[in-house]
């Protein structure tokens, strides 16, 4: 079997690395590999020995030329089925790429946002199957009009061994100027409206007030860096609530964190809410998305109602008073990271699909 893997992302975030793992884990089963990436992009390097690589421009969704580009690149390689793992017009002009020349084609769906019900009908025709990572993003499918019988659902993976550091305390109070008795709450994600921030600065106050110990990271970079900046330097936060910045060294700071907080709005899965699991650091986030899916009540973290202040600020004051509790939830989460969302089982779940497709 030979598939064309098409990620339009630039850096290694959590769909290109899956796209990383699963190449490793097809090659290893005898599937012959090409990635088709932007020019300059992380993944090109990360494939290497896995997959053979074809580096073109990738503009976006306005950028026509990648539909003759990607024809070419078939015509070329004459492989069995292609896999589309991005949008950013990757969607659109793979799948007509791919209708073009004859060949069947996977589209993965990783986020949950709703698209045009006229126009997502359309797109997703182009395609044999659309692999989920969430039931959750299923749903949004079904509703704006996509036929349920091509979703498939096979959920992110986490490398649960890569996150088995230690506890440093030393070298974790050093790097983010903490006190020595911090009870240390981390906010891992891209710095975007949807993360949901807000909720948790709006009763952060109260928070640090009830619990002196309590010290917070937020882990990420965007468009809301300069704002959320700025509102944390103010007198109500103490200075006990850091801009961490983009990291690439989660494995080491997870293990440190009292426990890691989500509140977003939407949200596919939330493969750092894995890492944090497997890493034994409970998780207090919002039911967004496919977030009930990884993140379950009494197992490995708590959850509670989008945009519900009263609830995020109930579930963390429950965790910071009870560490019987945060040890119990973590020793959970580690468990359900290594059981449920291991790679193999996310290469397996594609590949099935990939032999579903090619029998007809």
């Amino acid at each position: 079997m030979k598939v064309v893997h098409v990620e339009a992302g630039r850096y290694l975030y959590g769909g290109a690395q899956q796209v990383v793992w699963l190449n490793e884990g097809l090659t290893r089963r005898g599937v012959e590999n090409v990635l088709v990436c932007p020019t300059g992009s992380d993944i090109a390097a990360a494939v290497e020995g896995n997959a053979r690589v074809h580096a073109i421009k990738m503009s976006g969704d306005l950028d026509v030329g990648v539909l003759p580009r990607l024809m070419r690149i078939l015509q070329v390689e004459k492989p069995d089925l292609i896999h589309i793992h991005s949008r950013r017009g990757a969607d659109v002009y793979g799948g007509l790429a791919a209708r073009f020349m004859g060949i069947p084609a996977i589209l993965s769906r990783r986020v949950d946002n709703k698209e045009s019900r006229l126009l997502s009908p359309l797109k997703y025709a182009l395609y044999s199957r659309v692999v989920v990572i969430s039931k959750a993003i299923g749903r949004v499918l079904v509703s704006g009009g996509v036929d349920a019988s091509k979703i498939e659902t096979v959920r992110s993976a986490v490398n649960a061994d890569a996150y088995s550091s230690k506890v440093d305390n030393h070298w974790f109070e050093a790097e983010f100027s903490l006190p020595s008795n911090a009870k240390t709450l981390g906010v891992i994600a891209q710095l975007i409206p949807r993360k949901g921030h807000k909720y948790l600065l709006n009763i952060l106050p109260q928070l640090l007030e009830a619990h002196p110990q309590l010290q917070v990271l937020i882990f990420g970079q965007g468009p809301l860096a300069t704002e959320l900046t700025s509102r944390v330097a103010q007198a109500e936060f103490e200075g006990r609530v850091k801009m961490a910045g983009f990291r690439d060294d989660l494995h080491r700071v997870f293990p440190n964190l009292y426990a890691v907080v989500h509140p977003a709005e939407r949200e596919g899965l939330g493969v750092a809410l894995l890492q944090a699991s497997a890493s034994g650091v409970p998780v207090v986030a919002a039911r967004a998305g496919g977030i009930p899916e990884i993140v379950l009540d009494d197992v490995n973290g708590i959850t509670f109602d989008i945009a519900d202040e009263a609830g995020l600020f109930g579930a963390l004051d429950t965790l910071l008073a009870n560490q019987e509790l945060r040890d119990t939830l973590g020793e959970g989460g580690c468990h359900l990271a290594h059981s449920e969302f291991s790679i193999d089982a996310m290469v397996e779940g594609n590949l099935k699909v990939y032999q579903s497709v090619l029998r007809g």
